[in-house]
């Protein structure tokens, strides 16, 4: 049994290289699915595992004589890279520094930002972890102040189409079935927010996307675990950090686009795949002002 995925429904396929193996049996012991076992004192397929091979690929990344290749749901030794040494990553004092310096940005220079530094962000977003590989995070990015704002625009429009989602007659209708606390949430956050989206881009004034450079829209499909986009999100968001940009995560425009046949007509007229129970926006540019102190969170 192979666990599925969009991309991918097959286990992927171990081979040992018998000549190369010296039977140490790391690669078994750091498998969580016993699809390995020590058989003559060489490594073989076991046979046994519970989903078959998921490519997690830690059986290649622990063997010292590169005696182990996996091939399928999208993984190859070709994939393989040696380690950054521990004294090129950043210690803790680093780390949390990026951390403490970063703010939600919602106001930007008007300077593009690089390809190159766009790249460098989708290439740390690349590396987060995810449930079950491969991954089924995918990212819309609109790459310039232009896209970023005609999407804006087109999203006004759609949700001109569907505010009666935050209707006084609608959320009285619902409450029974979602409860008080997110009655609250769509009375006293939801209903105000989509007001002042639509009142500010009558008037040209951007408070969705704040007219930013950058927009990545971080989201996955009907297979992927929740929490995959999110955690995309994040190490994208402090990449753009550690490169200088401002950033900021915007939380409000996916529930709008999740559900119903005009949100499906949305979501394919931008190039969105699947419907997600979870998403994210992170928008990055270039900041306009500099921030002097930071705020202790508890």
């Amino acid at each position: 049994m192979s666990v599925p995925t969009s991309r991918t429904k097959e286990s992927a396929r171990i081979t040992v290289i018998e000549e190369k193996c010296d039977g140490c049996g790391k690669c078994v012991s750091i498998c969580s699915d016993f699809c390995l076992e020590l058989l003559n004192g060489k490594a073989h397929p076991s046979g046994k595992a519970v989903f078959g091979c998921i490519a997690c690929g830690h059986c290649m990344a622990v063997c010292p004589e590169a005696a182990i290749e996996i091939h399928g749901r999208f993984l190859s030794p070709e994939d393989m890279f040696p380690l950054p040494g521990r004294e090129q990553a950043a210690n803790h004092e680093q780390l949390l520094a990026l951390m403490q310096r970063r703010r939600s940005i919602r106001k930007y220079r008007n300077i593009p930002v690089e390809k190159e530094v766009i790249d460098r962000v989708l290439e740390a977003a690349r590396s987060a972890p995810m449930g079950i590989p491969p991954t089924d995070v995918n990212i819309m990015i609109l790459d310039s102040r232009e896209k970023v704002r005609a999407f804006t625009e087109d999203f006004a429009r759609y949700l001109e189409k569907v505010k009666w989602l935050t209707s006084g007659w609608f959320l009285a209708l619902m409450r029974p079935f979602w409860g008080k606390a997110t009655d609250e949430f769509f009375r006293g956050f939801m209903k105000p927010l989509v007001d002042k989206y639509l009142t500010d881009m009558k008037k040209g004034v951007n408070v969705i996307t704040y007219d930013a450079p950058v927009a990545l829209y971080f989201y996955g499909s009907p297979y992927c675990d929740p929490a995959d986009s999110i955690i995309a999100a994040t190490y994208a968001m402090l990449a753009a950090e550690s490169l200088g940009l401002g950033t900021c995560m915007l939380g409000a425009i996916h529930p709008f686009i999740q559900n119903g046949k005009a949100a499906t007509r949305f979501r394919e007229k931008h190039g969105i795949h699947f419907k997600s129970r979870e998403g994210l926006f992170v928008i990055m540019g270039y900041p306009k002002a500099e921030f002097l102190k930071g705020i202790r969170r508890n």
